[in-house]
């Protein structure tokens, strides 16, 4: 079977883009593809976070992820960080990777923009360590929104940048995987944009009842339609996609005739969206707070994935020692 990755940063909480977006679809995958998820806890060392945050974040997004449905029988589910074979073909790749390339980045002159203060060197060689997520499993496909195509781009040139500079066949280049139809745009809450983590525009898996109707009733709208058949404003057509993406199709219809024939009450949309979304995510934060705090559980998911993830990326590492010409005196590449 062709190889899958995929990765999640371990900051902040997983949200309907995400579980709309991608988590279902990684679900469909599982058994039509080998598939490696990680948690991205060296990635999210480019903001600093404090030790008992960075943790709790690691567990929150595993938990998050098992809720969801992924399944440590069908996948191997891990923690970046503990696959040190990852930190050392990210060294490796450092070495043919080239600061000006670096530099053009669209991600990184956004966080330079974003926090001038904080310009650190992760920040600068982020598209080298997704290269390594990528390239030590040598995945042949990689699930990316629009924002990440530029990484995987470069993950594909390191790739044959590798297997030129040292004559061999170490690395396929990894693909973007297309859902297709399957694919969801999930907008935010704030009338334009998608859902994302730090947008504070989402909806949450692990939000209370109460915090998802308050957040709903507060979208965006405009003061409605003035003449049938309007077009509809960004934010309010926004709402409709949610619609779309939690309710049924007769609900869909009810408010989109109501829209058209300029009868609509925003506050009864809000609140059935509201109510949809809750039918969706409650069983799941359910779900998330069971897991979340059996710690065994946890644990045992955690080894089962990082024996299957090392035993791939150690199997990569010796083909790429080899090539660069790393020849230990001590044995270590003959294990």
């Amino acid at each position: 079977m062709e190889i899958v990755l995929s990765g999640i940063r371990s900051t902040g909480h997983l949200h309907l883009g995400n579980y709309y977006g991608a988590l279902r679809n990684y679900i469909k995958m599982q058994d039509n593809y080998d598939c490696f998820f990680f948690i991205a806890d060296l990635h999210s060392l480019t903001t600093h976070p404090h030790p008992d945050d960075f943790h709790s974040g690691v567990r929150t997004i595993l938990a998050e992820y098992l809720a969801s449905g992924l399944d440590p029988d069908k996948s191997a589910i891990f923690v970046q960080s503990d696959v040190p074979e990852i930190s050392e073909l990210y060294v490796l790749l450092n070495m043919i990777s080239y600061k000006g390339e670096l530099e053009r980045t669209t991600s990184f002159k956004d966080k330079v923009r974003q926090n001038p203060d904080n310009v650190n060197a992760g920040l600068l060689t982020y598209p080298v360590l997704m290269a390594a997520d990528i390239l030590i499993h040598r995945a042949n496909l990689v699930p990316v929104g629009k924002d990440q195509e530029q990484h995987l781009e470069f993950a594909r040139v390191l790739a044959r940048r590798f297997n030129s500079f040292y004559n061999c066949e170490v690395f396929p280049e990894p693909k973007a995987f297309n859902f297709g139809d399957d694919l969801v745009k999930v907008p935010g809450l704030d009338g334009s944009g998608k859902m994302g983590k730090s947008e504070g525009n989402g909806v949450y898996l692990c939000d209370e009842e109460s915090t998802i109707r308050k957040k709903v009733m507060k979208a965006v709208t405009d003061a409605g339609p003035t003449e049938p058949n309007s077009p509809m404003p960004e934010a309010v057509a926004n709402l409709f996609t949610l619609l779309g993406i939690v309710s049924t199709q007769d609900t869909v219809d009810h408010f989109k005739e109501s829209y058209n024939n300029c009868t609509i009450r925003y506050g009864d949309l809000k609140k059935q969206l509201a109510e949809d979304i809750c039918k969706q995510t409650l069983p799941i934060k359910a779900k998330i707070e069971q897991i979340y705090n059996d710690e065994e559980f946890l644990k045992r998911v955690v080894k089962r994935g990082t024996e299957r993830a090392r035993e791939s990326a150690v199997a990569t590492l010796r083909e790429v020692r080899k090539a660069v010409g790393f020849r230990s005196f001590l044995g270590f590449d003959d294990k």
